[in-house]
């Protein structure tokens, strides 16, 4: 379901709601359902998959969860915080079919994590570690049509181009792992496995080349791999 402020309307347009059925869900609605899982809300690496993510109330509360309990856990150590932090954005994602909503999500996303960060590291934030969360941001927040799994064009119509998400992976105590694998691929192998988006084995990852890229890099780095 399409989510927004709460200060706003619970509805952007008639239009929009006839074309795309994009009713928005208020923060009371969207804390108390996270309160279900509550527990998966504060680990950095537990990820969620929003389908109709709007401009991003689900994610951004997620988020401030996660970043929360890091400062709580790492109230002593920066290096640390910074490391887990960009663990925490990369276990986001976001699908929506409406491009304002997700360029708004993004700054969403982005505006709540890096004031967190700022807030925790002080002088030692880095412009990097900024650069890499953006990235991520844009990798993970998507524009496309959740229901076919492709992506879409400004007019929302689809693409020829799949859905691709990034799995993010902190593999040492510095390197990080991007692998790459569409949507379509994720849910066709994915049935067994609890709702974990990126539940797969070695053997379904490499068969039939499911997953199309992966790299290994620092963790503040991965932007510079480009798209």
């Amino acid at each position: 379901m399409a989510v927004n402020n709460q200060k706003k309307s619970q509805i952007i347009s008639r239009q929009r709601v006839a074309e795309r059925g994009e009713v928005f869900t208020a923060e009371r609605e969207v804390n108390a359902m996270l309160d279900l899982v509550a527990n998966e809300c504060l680990r950095p690496d537990s990820r969620f998959l929003e389908p109709a993510c709007g401009n991003g109330n689900f994610l951004t509360a997620i988020l401030k969860r996660k970043l929360s309990e890091l400062r709580r856990k790492y109230k002593n150590s920066p290096y640390d915080y910074e490391k887990q932090a960009i663990v925490a954005i990369g276990s986001l994602y976001g699908v929506d079919i409406m491009r304002d909503n997700v360029e708004e999500c993004r700054e969403r996303l982005f505006s709540i994590w890096n004031e967190e960060y700022t807030a925790h590291c002080k002088s030692e934030a880095s412009e990097e570690a900024r650069q890499a969360a953006k990235f991520i941001i844009s990798r993970n927040i998507i524009n496309g049509n959740a229901l076919t799994l492709m992506c879409v064009d400004a007019e929302g119509n689809d693409t020829s181009a799949p859905i691709v998400f990034s799995e993010w992976t902190l593999i040492s105590s510095n390197q990080m792992q991007r692998s790459d694998y569409t949507m379509s691929d994720l849910l066709l192998y994915n049935d067994n496995s609890e709702g974990n988006l990126f539940a797969l084995s070695e053997e379904q990852k490499e068969e039939g080349g499911i997953f199309l890229r992966r790299y290994i890099t620092h963790y503040k780095k991965v932007q510079d791999y480009g798209e």
